[in-house]
């Protein structure tokens, strides 16, 4: 008999700076559809020039990692956030 172990869950908090030609995209909404990630919006500010928001993401690592080579990838500024910043 083989037995499954529950894979363990990874917790990342980035930034993400949206240049202005992405703040009208449904980036996030987008990341959500294709990457199996749960994320939350510790907070955000948003300006005609450019948009900054504190992201927390829980998923397998992977995954996670995938989701921000992708985001990379659409042009967003993806940076680590320190630990205990946002708690």
């Amino acid at each position: 008999m083989t037995t499954k172990t529950k894979k363990e869950s990874a917790h990342e908090r980035v930034y993400l700076t949206f240049p202005k030609n992405l703040i009208r995209e449904p980036i996030l909404s987008m990341l959500a559809k294709q990457f199996d990630v749960v994320f939350n919006i510790r907070g955000s500010t948003v300006t005609a020039e450019m948009g900054l928001v504190a992201l927390e993401l829980d998923g397998q690592q992977a995954e996670i990692d995938k989701a921000i080579g992708w985001l990379k990838g659409r042009g967003v500024i993806v940076e680590p956030i320190e630990k205990n910043v946002i708690e």
